[in-house]
């Protein structure tokens, strides 16, 4: 079955067109609705895309994508179907490319390979999900010590992205057990309450759930305690000193570990959970160095670049597969496949810094747009505040597909006819171009679109050759019968040649 999209319509028509044969060269079909099952095509950090994305981006329609244009030359490029992985409930995984990863053309393809797996990677470190940077760096260091006990925040290597799309799935790096350290003799200074017991155990619960995985009685439990004395939620443990602290659980224990299992028994915490004590962020692994000769890389370059030949957007079950394997050890596209340009929006300020910068990717060369002018000023939006998206439905231009549209329907017996039959009054006389059976949208049996391109010929005496040749670039009839009505105006509109004299 042929994947569907729909192409963001203020995208400029020769893009369009390239993106429309390209699409139809790998089997997939562009259509003139959005559709419910398939890819919307859009110009990244314009005004348009936002609009789409208000409109229909819906939890209803799981399986409606929104990737930039460039998706399909980079599918075309890596021989496949690229999956959209970076999706968590229905939207796009928001990421943070760190500035310690500097050279401009590596964040540029970091970037583009997000946005063509479905994440946004365009979000503030305070607000991404994923914040990438550079493992090889301080700065790395210093965000996994800073997020370590968030849990929905995760801090990964740039690498990460590239392991999780030859996964094919999402796989945050997972914590460890760390011993968290021996005992040291303290004693308490202050009296405790039962306030500050009550608060001991509720931190001891939810950094060590279970007695048996050990560390109550280590250091460090009470040292990380007492670091929280800037959170004011923490004001509490100012009343002592973590050797206090300490000391308290441990002439205490078998009172205090009661209590602990009350809470531990209500909230029910899972071993090895993100934020408890004791649990650490996995290593990094090393990447591994390839000594492949010169020869070898050539050969593989040269199989990998003749395996893409044959249609990459078509299956037959209905699910994105790729139709013909790439060779390699690595089924997707590598930093190095994205050698086409990519649009990165231009931020204020940016003007003239984004010149080309030396690095491992040099053969990457970004593009630097310009947002387009608004082109919905029709459009009756309130003026103080973004656009909302059922206001941005109300106002759409274009239209989604039903679900009788997935494909052309046909008429079966005596059963009534389908909805896109267009009937007429029955004192209307009979068009000339009706067919005999009866049936109406059909001439000798064709179908309603080759009826179409054939009555845009012979309204403008064209062949249907021509018509049938530009059609199938754009996929609109409007938009066909326009361009030869135009060019049939244009041959008109011509000077008749002088007569030859006699």
């Amino acid at each position: 079955m042929a994947i569907k999209f729909f192409i963001q319509k203020d995208i400029p028509e020769e893009i369009q067109a390239e993106v429309c044969e390209t699409i139809a060269s790998l089997g997939g079909r562009v259509e003139p609705k959005v559709p419910r099952a398939g890819f919307v095509l859009v110009q990244p950090g314009t005004a348009e895309e936002e609009r789409l994305r208000l409109c229909w981006s819906t939890p209803d329609r799981p399986e409606r994508y929104f990737v930039p244009y460039t998706y399909v030359e980079a599918c075309k490029v890596s021989g496949m179907l690229l999956k959209q992985i970076f999706i968590h409930e229905g939207q796009p995984i928001r990421m943070h490319i760190d500035s310690s990863i500097a050279n401009v053309n590596v964040r540029a393809a970091l970037s583009a390979r997000i946005m063509h797996s479905g994440g946004d990677p365009t979000a503030s470190a305070q607000s991404a999900r994923v914040i990438l940077a550079d493992p090889n760096t301080d700065i790395f260091q210093h965000l996994v010590k800073t997020y370590q006990g968030e849990p929905n925040k995760y801090v990964e290597s740039y690498l990460w992205v590239k392991k999780c799309i030859e996964k094919g799935q999402v796989i945050y790096t997972p914590v460890v057990y760390k011993n968290p350290g021996g005992r040291r003799p303290g004693e308490e200074r202050t009296q405790f309450t039962k306030e500050d017991e009550q608060h001991l155990c509720d931190w001891i619960a939810a950094k060590i759930p279970y007695k048996e995985t050990g560390g109550r009685t280590g250091n460090r439990l009470y040292q990380q305690l007492c670091e929280m004395a800037h959170d004011p939620e923490y004001a509490w443990v100012t009343r002592h000193t973590w050797q206090s602290w300490r000391e308290r659980y441990k002439k205490n224990a078998t009172r205090l570990d009661a209590k602990i299992a009350e809470i531990v028994e209500q909230k029910k915490p899972a071993h090895g959970e993100k934020g408890q004590y004791g649990y650490v962020r996995k290593p990094e692994e090393k990447p591994k160095r390839s000594r492949k000769k010169a020869r070898q890389s050539s050969a593989t370059n040269a199989d990998s670049a003749a395996a893409v030949d044959g249609p990459v957007l078509t299956n037959g079950n209905g699910t994105a597969e790729l139709s013909t394997p790439v060779p390699g050890p690595s089924g997707v596209h590598s930093m190095e496949t994205y050698s086409m340009p990519m649009p990165v929006p231009l931020t204020p300020g940016m003007n003239g810094v984004m010149g080309p910068v030396g690095g491992p990717s040099d053969g990457f060369t970004p593009v630097m747009y310009q947002p387009p002018a608004p082109v919905f000023q029709h459009m009756t939006v309130p003026a103080p505040g973004p656009m909302s998206a059922e206001i941005a439905r109300q106002n759409a231009r274009e239209e989604e597909m039903e679900d009788d549209e997935v494909e052309w329907q046909i008429r079966e017996g005596n059963a009534p006819p389908p909805p896109w039959v267009k009937r007429k009054p029955d004192d209307e006389p009979d068009e000339p171009n009706k067919s005999p059976s009866g049936e109406p949208g059909s001439m000798n049996g064709l179908h309603v679109i080759d009826q179409a391109v054939h009555d845009i010929a012979k309204e403008f005496r064209f062949l249907v050759e021509e018509v049938q040749e530009y059609y199938d670039k754009c996929g609109d009839p409007e938009r066909t019968r326009n361009r030869f009505k135009k060019m049939r105006e244009v041959i008109n509109a011509l000077p008749d040649e002088d007569s030859p004299a006699v």
